[in-house]
């Protein structure tokens, strides 16, 4: 059937343009403000840092604390003598179910070995085999050895480490200034378009919980910003997300009139440990390196099951594995499936997965002797704020790398490992564009002006009443009578800054609590949206009513926020 909205559509949807927060008491400026401290956000620091006058890097809580750190499996880049970029973009492609940009994806594959090499030299300790090149291991999707880890299986934890200490050692310079525990707010805008949309990002707005000049709400001004803001595992109930992924730059950039796209597509990550069905937070991932090494899924009945799904059996990409799993626990009326890497050996575990071994003994169970019990979790979010090869927006000044954009690179499922090589290489690519427009005069400084638009503030009592209704709707399996009910239920939510218990107090006050809340209820609420619309199945989104893909929609879903609050959506064909 053909896709049925036409460009510029309304979903139905309304969303505040701003948060409700005091005016900012402070203000910094800027060339560039890069807000995260993960890969994408660091490596964009850095870069700029020797390319502009004056950066200031923004993080919501410490330099090491972004999603980056948590990265168990590795970075994926043609490396070996045997690989090349041409079969990696072919195995991205496959995984991304015809909805990947094929030329974001030959940016990254083409210029990923360098950029990985790069961080090798920033300080970058990758486990090397006894000839001494990067040992390489295989992954989900992946049709060669091209898997780089640090640490066995704390890649993500190595990374941070060498990027953070490049920081560190330059913290005394006067270009650049690090501001830690600050929560970005809203993306600043200068004067409006004749047509009424906001005007270039010229800043962001930032609540720093601290003490001294830089305390409370305040302004960073600047010539361009980097949104690096990690993930939106928060919107759900259960995740592999720290409990800082509440899509803050998503919805900052929604806010401000900036383009998303693809946020229907939600990787789910198969094996994800199972500690009961009340387990809330941050779960604890078992990293598909694992199964890379041959590790295999069985049923509760002991049955493996994925030869009969997939040719590449547990290796299939990781959309297929978790459907594949919770189709088996349907059948066997069970709430887990069981992972198996005893037969892998106990000095070959230990060695090779040293984080996750001890993870895991933590609750009793050993990798080596034990069956681990395991079911899919929100993951990772393969969409995100629309950009250019550039890492440009739709917004004139605003940038976004990282989990927080949508580059085109993943499209409808993300290939294994190849996350923080994306980030990497499109942080490079955005610092670089904004130093030549910097230089160039083409990003002047602006004066943000005010928004127009209600401003929004929901209460923090109200997290999990919306992470039921996410995980309840657009989770791993959906269908359209679950999609509207939980739009239903998203809208019910009270999102008015001015509402008051019946004792005349207000029903949320501003503070970190109730802006990360508000910014989970309106990622949660364009979600909801994208995936009521597209109706079809497709890498992430997986919907039982629409089982198979669709040809008529092999297209970017892209959603924007209007200066009135309505949410519009457009179809953009994929090349």
């Amino acid at each position: 059937m053909d896709a049925p909205v036409v460009a510029g559509a309304s979903t139905g949807l309304r969303l505040a343009t701003r948060l409700a927060a005091p005016e900012p008491g402070w203000t910094v400026e800027a060339d560039a403000v890069v807000v995260g401290s993960g890969i994408a956000g660091l490596t964009a620091a850095l870069e700029l840092r020797t390319r502009v006058p004056r950066v200031l890097l923004v993080t919501k809580d410490r330099l090491y604390s972004g999603s980056t750190v948590w990265a168990q499996g590795g970075i994926a880049a043609a490396l070996a003598p045997d690989d090349s970029p041409a079969a990696h973009l072919q195995d991205t492609l496959v995984a991304g179910a015809g909805l990947c940009d094929p030329r974001a994806v030959e940016v990254l594959v083409t210029e990923g070995p360098a950029r990985v090499r790069e961080l090798v030299a920033r300080g970058a300790v990758f486990d090397r085999a006894p000839d001494g090149r990067i040992s390489l291991t295989r992954e989900g999707g992946h049709h060669a050895d091209r898997i780089a880890h640090a640490g066995g299986d704390a890649t993500g934890a190595e990374i941070s480490r060498a990027l953070v200490a490049q920081i560190e050692a330059v913290r005394d310079d006067p270009g650049i200034e690090v501001i830690e525990h600050a929560l970005v707010l809203d993306v600043l805008t200068g004067p409006a378009g004749p047509d009424g949309r906001p005007g270039p990002a010229c800043g962001v707005t930032l609540h720093v919980i601290g003490e001294g000049s830089r305390d409370g709400v305040g302004a960073a001004l600047g010539r361009a910003v980097v949104l690096a803001t990690g993930g939106i595992g928060q919107v759900f109930r259960s995740s592999t997300n720290p409990a800082q992924a509440t899509g803050d730059g998503i919805a900052a950039a929604l806010r401000a009139g900036a383009t998303v796209g693809d946020v229907e597509f939600v990787q789910f990550h198969p094996t994800v440990l199972w500690l009961g069905a009340g387990v809330k937070g941050q779960l604890t991932l078992v990293s598909e390196a694992v199964r890379g090494e041959g590790a295999r899924l069985l049923d509760t009945d002991g049955v493996r099951f994925m030869p009969d799904v997939h040719p590449m059996a547990e290796l299939a990409p990781r959309d297929v594995v978790a459907h594949a799993i919770v189709r088996q626990m349907a059948a066997t009326g069970s709430d887990h499936v069981w992972l198996d890497a005893r037969h892998l050996g106990a000095q070959f575990l230990r060695r090779r997965f040293p984080t996750i071994h001890d993870r895991l003994a933590e609750h009793g169970i050993d990798l080596t002797t034990d069956l681990v019990p395991v079911a899919p979790a929100q993951h990772y979010h393969s969409g995100g704020v629309v950009t250019d090869l550039a890492g440009r927006t739709s917004l004139r000044g605003l940038y976004a790398v990282g989990e927080t954009a949508c580059t085109g690179v993943h499209g409808a499922n993300r290939l294994a490992s190849n996350s923080l090589l994306e980030g990497l290489v499109f942080a490079h690519r955005a610092a670089r564009d904004i130093a030549v427009k910097v230089a160039d005069g083409d990003l002047p400084a602006l004066e943000p002006v005010e928004r127009a638009g209600e401003r929004a503030l929901v209460a923090a009592a109200s997290r999990s009443r919306v992470q039921r209704l996410a995980s309840a709707g657009p989770g791993v399996l959906r269908d359209g009578e679950g999609l509207r009910r939980a739009a239903a239920g998203l809208a019910q939510v009270p999102t008015d800054a001015h509402l008051c218990h019946a004792d005349g107090r207000p029903l949320a006050d501003p503070q970190v609590a109730e802006w990360e809340t508000t910014n989970v209820h309106q990622v949660a609420s364009v979600l909801t949206a994208a995936a009521l619309e597209r109706e079809e199945s497709r890498g992430g989104h997986a919907r039982s009513d629409f089982p198979s893909p669709d040809e008529a929609w092999r297209l970017r879903l892209e959603l924007t926020l209007e200066p009135d609050g309505t949410v519009r959506s457009r179809h953009t064909p994929v090349e």
